[in-house]
C-alpha cells in the first residue's frame, strides 16, 4: 500500500513578512528596553560637571557607576521615560515622569556594602526640598516679600533628585569629628585619599609666586590667585604629596585652615553649634538600630533624618520634644546614613552643607573612568582608570 505525502499548505497568507518599519520599531523597543534593565540593574555611566572631586575626578570625565556594588535599587518612579531625569530634554517644564505610582525604598542583593573611602554616586538629600541663597540664608522668609522672586521648592522623589558624586568617610555608627582640617573617625586620624587637594598659602618674598615651569611639572592648575592686600601671599591648590616636593625645593608652604568660627552655611545650619569647612563635629552618624538620646543640644542634627528621611511628625516647638503625637528622649533609626565629602575639601558642598546621606538615596559606585577631555584635549592617560 501506497501513502502519497501530503504537500505542505502555504503559510504565506498566515506569516506575511514584517515591514521594514515594523522591524526598525521593535529593534528599538528591545533596545530601550535592554538599555533600561542594565541602567538599573547593573551600571549607568555619569560626567564629573565640578571640581568638588579633584583631583581624583577631573571635570568631563565620563564614568561608569555600578549598581552591583551595593544591590541595585528598585526605582521609586516606575512609569517614567527611559533615558530621563527630573526634566524633558527640550522641554523643562514638562516632568518625564509620574507619580501615580511610587514604590517604597527597595534594593536587591549586590556584591558587598558602602566602605570607608568608596567614591559614590547619590541623589542629593535636600537639593529639591530646601533652598538656601549664597549666604546660607533660608529663602522662606525672602519667599514671602517676594514671591514671584522666590518659588516654592520642586520636590521630587528620590530617584529624580540631582545626582552628585562624593567619597564616603563616614559610616553608619562611626563617631566623626574634623580639627583643623583633619578628619578624625572614632578619635582616629583619617587617611587622605592619594589625590585629595587641598588649599595652601605660599610665601614669596618676591612677589612672585610659583615660576610656570613649576606649575607645568607638577600640574598645578590656574585656581590660584593672589590674596588682596599682601602681594607676598599666594593661595594654590595641591595633593599632599606635591606639597611636601615643593617644600623640599625650600618652598614656604602652610595649610589653609578656617579660624573657629560658625559659618552659617554649614550643617546643622544653627547658633549653638559653632561649626566650619575645618572644625566641625563630634557628631555620631546614625546607624539602623542604633538609638540616640535626644535633648534640645541635639536634637537639630537628626531632626531631618527622623521626620523627613523616616517619615516622622516631630515637633520640637516646646521644650517637650514629640515625635508622632508622644514625648521623645531617644530615638531608633530605622535606616543606616553615610558621611560624604569631597576630595577637594575647600572646594566641595557635601555633608558638612547638607548632614547624612541615608541609604535610600545611595544609586552606585563610581569604578571606572571611560573618557575624559579637557577643553582643548583629550586626556588619553585617564582612559579605563579605575576610580579609587
Amino acid at each position: 500500500m501506497k501513502f502519497l505525502a501530503r504537500k505542505p499548505q502555504k503559510e504565506t497568507s498566515e506569516k506575511k513578512k514584517k515591514s521594514m518599519l515594523r522591524e526598525w520599531i521593535e529593534a528599538i523597543i528591545f533596545a530601550v528596553v535592554t538599555a533600561t534593565l542594565i541602567r538599573t540593574f547593573l551600571f549607568e555611566a555619569f560626567m564629573i560637571p565640578s571640581p568638588s572631586m579633584e583631583k581624583t575626578l577631573l571635570i568631563n570625565d565620563y564614568i561608569f557607576v555600578s549598581k552591583l556594588s551595593y544591590g541595585p535599587r528598585l526605582p521609586n518612579t516606575p512609569l517614567a521615560l527611559p533615558f530621563t531625569q527630573a526634566r524633558m530634554p527640550l522641554f523643562p517644564n514638562v516632568r518625564p515622569y509620574s507619580t501615580f505610582i511610587i514604590w517604597p525604598y527597595k534594593r536587591l542583593p549586590g556584591f558587598g556594602k558602602v566602605e570607608r573611602g568608596d567614591v559614590v554616586v547619590f541623589n542629593l538629600p535636600v537639593g529639591d526640598t530646601v533652598l538656601t541663597n549664597k549666604q546660607g540664608e533660608d529663602v522662606d522668609y525672602y519667599r514671602e516679600l517676594h514671591p514671584e522672586r522666590f518659588p516654592p521648592p520642586d520636590v521630587r522623589p528620590i530617584d529624580k533628585r540631582a545626582v552628585w558624586i562624593k567619597r564616603c568617610v563616614g559610616l553608619p555608627g562611626d563617631t566623626l569629628d574634623i580639627n583643623a582640617g583633619i578628619i578624625y573617625i572614632n578619635s582616629r586620624p583619617l587617611e587622605e585619599p592619594k589625590y585629595s587637594q587641598r588649599p595652601y598659602y605660599l610665601f614669596d618674598n618676591e612677589c612672585k609666586g610659583l615660576p610656570d615651569s613649576v606649575k607645568q611639572r607638577f600640574g598645578i592648575d590656574e585656581k590660584s590667585f593672589q590674596l588682596r592686600g599682601d602681594s607676598t601671599k599666594f593661595r594654590y591648590y595641591f595633593t599632599a604629596e606635591v606639597a611636601r616636593e615643593l617644600r623640599q625645593l625650600g618652598y614656604n608652604i602652610t595649610p589653609v585652615i578656617h579660624s573657629v568660627d560658625r559659618d552659617s552655611r554649614i550643617f546643622p545650619k544653627d547658633f549653638e553649634h559653632q561649626y566650619n569647612e575645618d572644625f566641625f563635629g563630634p557628631i555620631i552618624i546614625p546607624k539602623k538600630g542604633l538609638t540616640i538620646a535626644l535633648d534640645s543640644s541635639n536634637i537639630i542634627l537628626y531632626a531631618r533624618a527622623i521626620a523627613t528621611y523616616e517619615h516622622n511628625r516631630l515637633d520640637t516647638s516646646t521644650s517637650v520634644i514629640l515625635i508622632n503625637g508622644k514625648p521623645a528622649a531617644s530615638y531608633t533609626f530605622k535606616m543606616n546614613y553615610y558621611w560624604m565629602m569631597g576630595d577637594n575639601r575647600h572646594f566641595s558642598e557635601d555633608s558638612r552643607f547638607w548632614g547624612f546621606l541615608p541609604e535610600d538615596h545611595v544609586m552606585g559606585k563610581a569604578t571606572m573612568i571611560w573618557l575624559s577631555y579637557d577643553k582643548d584635549r583629550i586626556r588619553w592617560r585617564r582612559f579605563f582608570n579605575l576610580i579609587r
